[in-house]
């Protein structure tokens, strides 16, 4: 039987209106996503602004799909 990977997905956008992301908070956030065991999968600014938006995955564990079935 071929076993069908599943994912998790994680999307945050950092920045302000006055202010746009720092190099050091994106640093920040995307070494404790990899100790999380994240994978950036995309980055990209948002059009006339200086958000940054940054998409990441990992595999679906058994944890989390049954707190997904059963949710609090």
């Amino acid at each position: 039987m071929i076993q069908v990977n599943q994912w998790e997905y994680r999307v945050k956008t950092f920045g302000a209106v006055l202010r746009g992301a720092r190099d050091e908070e994106l640093e920040t956030i995307l070494n404790e996503w990899g100790a999380e065991g994240w994978d950036v999968i995309n980055a990209h600014r948002i059009e006339n602004t200086s958000k940054v938006t940054i998409l990441a995955k990992r595999p679906l564990t058994d944890r989390v799909r049954r707190q997904r079935s059963f949710p609090v």
